[in-house]
């Protein structure tokens, strides 16, 4: 796939390759694990035994250049529940179009799937928040200069893929309440606050941070905010967590290494939480 937007024809040879991979696997949930968190794909039940397609193997899939991001397709259960899950994701800043960046959550609305969890590592503009605090996506603002749907309209998911898809319950708040059910009774505090969407790769400066805590944003990162739009496009209800990695207050420095690590920490309490949550969340469907 080298055009800005991929064809019907892109979305069916990857679906078609995908399925070749596990006759009758029909999942109706997706997720997506970012910086850090690409250890939870390695969690997924033992049996049914997992499915694991690198990235670099599936027709018109981009290859994941960020440290971090295992880099592949996984076909499995969790709790019970069948998932499709990316093991990392693919960037704006890694100079790919926000076509390519998209087109996995296409595929999966292909595959039929309806609910779309997304993760990422993000920076925290919040001082009385801590670094391997897990919250919870209320909201996003795009700041990332751009919007995927820009260009033609792709009806691919009639009657969802309107020209002007809605954006008021992105984050979807049954799927929201139903999480915070489950974390309270495992004891897992979860904070919960509006994502602020950079294009990256640089980090933001002191100034960005005092701006993004003016207009409402609580923690900032690079991704998530193409792909939930994309996925609202699709017809899908999302579900969003976001990892803090690191504190965006003065004199701090913001290291990529330090970050990972910071999100491989949380991501073995995000585990549990979302082994958890998935048979309720699937109850939803």
């Amino acid at each position: 796939m080298t055009e800005a937007f991929p064809t019907l024809a892109d979305l069916e040879k990857t679906t078609e390759f995908i399925k070749s991979k596990a006759p009758g696997f029909a999942p109706k949930i997706g997720i997506i694990l970012g910086t850090g968190l690409s250890g939870m794909g390695d969690q997924l039940d033992a049996t049914p035994a997992k499915i694991v397609i690198p990235y670099s193997e599936v027709p018109n899939f981009a290859v994941s250049t960020v440290a971090g991001h295992a880099g592949n397709l996984i076909l499995g259960h969790i709790n019970g529940v069948p998932v499709v899950c990316m093991q990392g994701r693919f960037h704006y800043y890694e100079g790919y179009s926000m076509g390519v960046v998209t087109f996995p959550v296409r595929v999966m609305a292909k595959l039929g799937i309806q609910i779309l969890i997304v993760s990422n590592a993000a920076g925290c503009v919040m001082k009385d928040w801590a670094v391997g605090d897990i919250a919870l996506i209320t909201d996003h603002i795009n700041f990332q200069g751009t919007n995927p749907l820009i260009g033609p309209n792709k009806d691919y998911f009639p009657p969802h893929s309107t020209r002007f898809p809605d954006m008021s319950d992105c984050y979807n708040e049954k799927l929201r309440e139903t999480v915070k059910k489950v974390a309270a009774k495992q004891n897992i505090a979860l904070r919960e606050g509006v994502y602020w969407g950079m294009t990256g790769p640089s980090f933001e400066t002191s100034a960005e941070h005092k701006f993004i805590l003016t207009c409402g944003g609580n923690f900032v990162g690079m991704s998530t905010v193409p792909e939930v739009i994309v996925a609202r496009h699709s017809g899908m209800r999302c579900l969003g967590f976001s990892v803090m990695t690191n504190m965006c207050v003065p004199g701090v420095e913001a290291d990529h290494t330090a970050i990972s690590a910071a999100g491989k920490s949380a991501g073995d309490r995000l585990v549990p939480l979302l082994r958890e949550s998935l048979p309720a969340i699937a109850a939803e469907l």
